[in-house]
């Protein structure tokens, strides 16, 4: 057979092997299957053919309800139809998903398992999606990597073409639907040898054709109903031994051992893990370790959860077994135990486990890191039957302690991490670097991207391992070898050296010389940097960009440095391969930005600086990473600041313990926190020359994030104003005085006010972030002086100029730097912002709308503003509706006790 080996990440192997089967794609894409959808709407558009030589005939729908309606049409008329989805779209999909088994018509969904959205919207991983659609008759099929999506897909396929029944064929969101993992792939030829062609003619003859026409989706009476639905019982009865046949012609093709549960671990082991999904590989990981100890464990993998097979079950556990753990990646409230641990208990009853007893655990909710030390914690647990793992639960006291951090991972392994600012391009050169490591020597390659909530300019952290033995750490990188930091504001925010193991190498970006370094270091991050030998090096990649023309767009000058540090391909080959890289990936903007990247990677390469560590630095202090505790009349909000949002802001939330959050069960928060995060992101900001300046307000009118205002103060809040303000008479407005005023520490370097200040005038230049950023008290001042009624007045409210005057009640949200919408919507809550209710829809405005930590949306003086709240991603018009319906009941009510 033919095999290659390929980078790339699970949704594109589900993609590549669901291709080959595939007639019709209907598709609604949504994070994190949307790439499963876009690879084969690429493909199709390339035309690439599938095992019968036609190309896949791709639709894209207005829903996922609406997706899932044409996948069972398209099913009923006879094409083979796949699907991609997750989480609240997988569960629009329900209705249809009952509809296509009752029918038993071979669809298949592929699905990156994602949360479901409750108290919050999370759009991470973990299993409670498909739990959800495990009544629905549906067969499902789960993979734990990269690997296994690719082998195993074809499984799902050929299975529900051979069974009779669809597939919901699932991973894990995120976790592997993307990370990239170096691959063997599979060819075209090999799927088409391994499907029942017959069993495809004989559906297609079946299918629904005025030819020979039947009727489908009648109405039953309870006569006949009950007996009708009992009828499919030996269907899937059936379906274990078609999915283990298709296993087997797996396992000969590729000389692996699939099986419906496959057990991994000890044959005498007495403590043993029942789990589904890419922990198993983390588990897998921590069994090695754990029996070089000598110790009896294992790991029960399970691969087919429905129709759940007893028997299979049974065969996989060894007998040896005092102890059986179960693993469930989700949470039921109310419910006797999550469902894997209920089939469990179900399947063993009556067996020769029936005595062995059976605990059950929560992990991994919203993609929590599970880790081989809170492994080792399961296996050691011998008193609570229920518990969780990867949090602090000081509340219902389930959780385990985790008392050992081992490193399991093989000695060849090189772990690294970068931490870059969201859209400077980190995530993408990263997944360039992996590509050619994979592609380019014969190491194994693994590439994981932890991304906060922002839509840009938040935190983006990357994972890379790369060795000669395989790798299974499906979890954080907490000892790397390389560590590098894009962003120099971070080294105040996050402990990242403290990653690094004795003798690895620290890059930072940044403009500082030794006396800078002295400067603006933390002294817990010299004093390890000098403790454990770290080789510490700098670049100025933003001088290097700008010079070149990328202006922020530094990620391929950091990853030539990257390469030039880390000795992995030889500095000419690697200097190649990256340029390649850039042509691919920068090709169709031109030679001009093509020449660009190459002059980059040149440049990154001959432009770092080694630093030679003092001695003194092994004595420096300790400083604090969350800063000060804030202070304000506003007692709710300062609260949350003080004891959740600065330990997020941190990337120190997984410390937070159950107890944080007792008075947020219901999911809400305060208003207005974002003001207290000043994240100081923008290399270069505003700043406002008083002697230009026409007093339009354009600038304040354009500003995305609400961080420049026009300010209008009276002649003795003028006189109290911080000494080197600047301000000018008020046009218009006799004894008035006017400033525009400039937040450095919320603003995102956009240029928009720039770009909207009028060219004969230009009283708005960007200037360097540090030189400017004393301003900021400025900034501070002009928030604290009251709204001026009788200036707003005179420029009116509806006008652009009088406008500004006004209070925006959104500012600093998450949103990208210089963002289209939020402009609109800072405008909204400026004219009736402290009367407004806002139903948000799911996408991107939620994101910058309410993205935890910070919420954007604040209150005036009084304690008026915006009441946000937001529902579904397909809803917020019903959503909104229910509200005026609320307000005009509560109002009528009102109307009546008053009458």
């Amino acid at each position: 057979m033919k095999r290659s080996m390929k980078t790339m990440d699970g949704n594109h192997a589900a993609a590549h092997a669901s291709y080959a089967y595939t007639d019709v794609a209907a598709i609604y894409p949504i994070t994190p299957s949307s790439v499963m959808a876009e690879a084969t709407d690429e493909w199709a558009t390339q035309g690439r053919k599938n095992i019968f030589g036609q190309t896949v005939k791709v639709t894209e729908m207005q829903s996922e309800a609406g997706a899932a309606g044409t996948v069972h049409g398209s099913l009923a008329a006879g094409a083979l139809t796949t699907t991609y989805t997750a989480s609240q779209g997988l569960l629009l999909m329900i209705p249809n998903l009952y509809k296509i088994a009752g029918e038993r018509l071979p669809g298949v969904f592929n699905v990156s398992a994602r949360t479901l959205a409750s108290h919050a919207l999370c759009i991470f991983g973990d299993h409670s999606d498909v739990y959800a659609c495990r009544q629905t008759g549906c067969a499902m099929l789960c993979e734990s990597s990269v690997q296994e999506v690719m082998d195993l897909t074809p499984v799902a396929h050929c299975s529900a073409i051979k069974g009779r029944l669809p597939f919901i064929n699932f991973f894990d969101g995120f976790r592997t639907s993307h990370e990239i993992q170096k691959i063997e792939t599979w060819d075209y030829e090999d799927l088409k040898d391994m499907v029942d062609l017959d069993a495809i003619n004989a559906y297609r003859q079946n299918a629904l054709n005025p030819n020979h026409p039947c009727q489908m989706g009648s109405a039953q009476n309870p006569d006949i109903f009950f007996q009708a639905r009992e009828a499919c019982n030996q269907t899937y009865d059936d379906m274990p031994a078609i999915v283990q046949e298709y296993m087997d012609k797996v396992n000969e093709k590729l000389g692996t051992n699939y099986k419906l549960f496959n057990y991994y671990g000890a044959e005498d082991a007495e403590k043993v893990i029942i789990a589904m999904g890419s922990v198993c590989e983390t588990i897998d990981e921590t069994i090695d370790y754990l029996m070089a100890k000598g110790e009896k464990v294992g790991l029960v993998k399970v691969r087919l959860y429905r129709p759940f097979s007893a028997e299979a079950l049974v065969n996989a556990i060894p007998d040896s077994v005092k102890q059986l753990i179960v693993l469930d990646r989700t949470k039921e409230p109310g419910a006797m135990g999550e469902p894997l641990y209920l089939d469990v208990v179900a399947a063993l009853k009556n067996t020769k486990f029936d005595a062995v007893p059976i605990f059950t655990g929560r992990y991994g909710l919203g993609s929590k890191d599970t880790t081989p030390g809170q492994i080792i914690a399961v296996y050691n647990n011998t008193e609570k039957e229920k518990f969780t793992i990867g949090i602090v639960d000081d509340v219902t006291n389930l959780s385990l302690e985790v008392t050992e951090h081992p490193v399991t991972t093989p000695a060849t392994t090189i772990n690294c991490k970068f931490w870059g600012l969201g859209a400077d391009g980190t995530v993408g050169a990263n997944k360039n670097s992996i590509k050619i490591i994979g592609d380019n020597t014969d190491m194994y390659a693994q590439a994981y991207f932890d991304y906060d909530s922002k839509k840009s300019g938040g935190v983006t952290i990357s994972h890379l391992r790369f060795g000669k033995d395989p790798i299974r750490s499906t979890y954080l990188i907490n000892k790397a070898n390389f560590v590098a930091c894009h962003c120099p504001a971070y080294i105040h925010k996050y402990n990242m050296v403290q990653d690094l193991v004795p003798g690895g190498t620290f890059l930072l970006n940044c403009s500082w010389d030794m006396a800078g370094l002295e400067e603006h270091l933390p002294g817990q991050v010299k004093r390890y940097i000098a403790e454990n030998d770290i080789q510490f090096y700098t670049i100025d990649g933003i001088k290097i960009g700008k010079e070149i023309g990328l202006g922020g767009r530094i990620n391929t000058v950091l990853q030539s440095a990257f390469f030039a540090l880390s000795n992995i391909i030889p500095a000419d080959k690697a200097n190649e391969l990256m340029k390649a890289a850039a042509k691919a990936t920068y090709g169709k903007k031109g030679d001009k930005i093509v020449q660009m990247n190459y002059d980059a990677i040149d440049a990154g390469a001959k432009h770092v600086v080694k630093i030679e560590v003092p001695e003194s630095w092994k004595t420096a202090g300790e400083e604090s990473l969350t800063g000060a505790a804030v202070t304000g009349a506003r007692q709710d909000a300062v609260d949350f600041v003080n004891n959740i949002q600065k330990k997020i802001n941190a990337q120190m939330g997984n410390t937070l313990p159950v107890s944080a959050f007792k008075d947020y069960v219901d999911g809400s928060t305060p208003s207005g926190t974002s003001a207290y995060e000043k994240r100081g992101v923008a290399v270069d900001v505003p700043v406002w020359d008083v002697n230009k300046c026409i007093q339009c307000n354009q600038c304040s009118y354009v500003c995305p994030h609400a961080a420049i205002r026009p300010v209008a103060m009276t002649e003795a809040e003028a006189a109290a104003a911080p000494e080197g303000m600047q301000y000018k008479d008020m046009t218009g407005m006799p004894g008035y005085k006017f400033a525009i005023t400039i937040s450095a520490y919320d603003c995102t370097g956009c240029g928009s006010c720039v770009n909207v200040c009028p060219d004969k005038i230009q009283a708005i230049t960007m200037q360097n972030f540090e030189a400017n950023e004393a301003e900021q008290a400025y900034f501070d001042y002009g928030v604290s002086v009251p709204d001026k009624a009788e200036v707003i007045a005179k420029f009116k409210e509806n006008s652009v100029k009088g406008s500004q005057f006004k209070q925006p009640l959104l500012e600093f949200s998450g949103a990208c730097a210089g963002c289209g919408e939020t402009p609109y919507a800072k405008l909204i809550t400026q004219l009736f912002g402290d009367r407004m209710y806002i139903a948000n829809a799911t996408g991107c405005s939620s994101i910058w709308g309410n993205s935890s930590p910070s919420t954007p949306y604040t209150v005036t003086p009084e304690g008026k503003g915006p009441a946000w709240s937001n529902s579904l991603f397909e809803d917020a018009a019903e959503f909104g509706y229910g509200m005026l319906l609320a307000n005009n009941a509560l109002r009528g009510a009102l109307k009546e006790k008053v009458e």
